[in-house]
């Protein structure tokens, strides 16, 4: 927390601490306090000044394999920053405190008050910090997600992701004698072989949600195993087995009929297994976005085309079949969202040799500079309108 705070510094700014109930979150994966921090910057600013809230997650993936440079550490070739996080989305970071040190350098007045959001869990974990904070506080009117694409993209929302659990219990032995017990994995390939039969059923699912344009198919449920792991030795036969599937649903979905789609192909294909047991246990879920235009969205758009030097209409609306934890802030009864960000698709976001671009660093800091300054305003939209569903 030390660390957040002394980014700040410059910014004279005060800082307000909210911790997640230990209740809400805890978990066997996780273990340590979830801290949230709410600075606000000393800049120009009038009394009666609407609040905007500016949200980073402050949890990475974790490193992974394939990089070619230091996960962990920061390299900067030509223009590009490789590191983990660099896209998704500490760079985000180093990009807001860059136009606000330059906003009150400059003694800029200001259209709107920035609150910095530094929160917990969005990659992984049961509680995002900033599901917190929208069902227990009033959040400010206009929220701005920087965990978003670089790309010229108005947000039409994304999906929703549940992940769950699948543990199936038999009874180890030793391989020379298997008759003496129950092999857990191969006990569990019919629920493999369901799920995978089920899978081709969910892909061909697809949603109203805008895709990007030059994608060659609308954007469609998916269904993926991520994760199985049994056994440590070839002279024992697995006494348990646990699988992780990942479940995006698209916006048109509810969430139990997720569930009990799963929960009915499962035993069925189950009901004939020498299992001693199993269960399925959702281990994480982030609700889909849905339409979150509103009041911001036109001015947020018009700052970016303005820092890129490109006309508004170059910028189109879609979704994705990706998640975010802001779906939990909709469910607290906020529609309306923003989003911007540093991802491109050859970002390797997650991936090995993550990085990110001089050039967008300064794009999106000369998009927030423009976003929050009163003396920026739109340019003549009468023509057209960028808040249709339609690009």
């Amino acid at each position: 927390m030390e660390i957040v705070t002394s980014f700040c510094q410059e910014l004279d700014a005060s800082h307000e601490i909210v911790t997640v109930p230990e209740e809400l979150y805890r978990s066997d994966e996780v273990s340590g306090p979830r801290i949230n921090l709410l600075s606000r910057p000393a800049m120009a600013l009038t009394d009666d000044l609407p609040e905007v809230l500016i949200y980073f997650h402050m949890d990475t993936a974790p490193e992974g394999h394939g990089w070619t440079r230091p996960a962990f550490g920061l390299t900067v070739e030509q223009n590009r920053v490789y590191g983990r996080g660099t896209a998704d989305m500490k760079g985000a970071v180093v990009a807001v405190l860059d136009a606000l040190r330059r906003l009150r350098q400059a003694g800029t007045v200001l259209k709107y008050r920035p609150v910095l959001a530094f929160c917990t869990d969005e990659e992984g974990g049961k509680y995002p910090g900033i599901r917190y904070l929208a069902e227990t506080r009033e959040l400010p009117p206009i929220l701005l997600n920087l965990n978003g694409s670089a790309d010229n993209r108005i947000w039409a929302g994304c999906f929703g992701s549940l992940t769950y659990e699948l543990v199936f219990t038999g009874k180890t032995a030793h391989s020379g004698t298997p008759e003496m017990g129950v092999n857990a994995v191969e006990e569990s390939l019919p629920a493999v072989l369901a799920l995978m039969k089920l899978k081709e059923k969910v892909e061909q699912r697809e949603s109203d949600m805008p895709a990007r344009p030059w994608a060659s198919e609308p954007l469609r449920a998916r269904l993926t195993l991520t994760s199985i792991k049994a056994g440590d030795m070839g002279s024992a036969i697995p006494g348990e087995c646990r699988i992780i599937i990942n479940r995006r649903y698209l916006p048109e979905e509810e969430e139990s009929q997720v569930h009990d789609e799963l929960m009915s192909v499962l035993t069925a294909a189950l009901a004939a297994s020498r299992l001693s047991g199993w269960s399925m246990t959702q281990t994480g879920h982030l609700p889909p976005v849905k339409n979150p235009d509103g009041p911001g969205t036109e001015r947020w758009t018009a700052a970016r085309a303005a820092a890129a030097g490109i006309p508004m209409s170059d910028f189109t609306r879609y979704g994705s079949s990706t998640s975010s934890d802001f779906g939990w802030v909709q469910r607290a009864g906020i529609q309306h969202m923003l989003l911007g960000g540093l991802s491109r698709p050859e970002r390797n976001v997650h991936g090995p040799d993550e990085h990110t671009t001089t050039d967008d660093l300064i794009y999106l800091s000369k998009s927030i500079e423009n976003f929050l300054s009163a003396s920026f305003h739109l340019p003549d939209t009468s023509s057209s309108s960028i808040t249709d569903n339609n690009p």
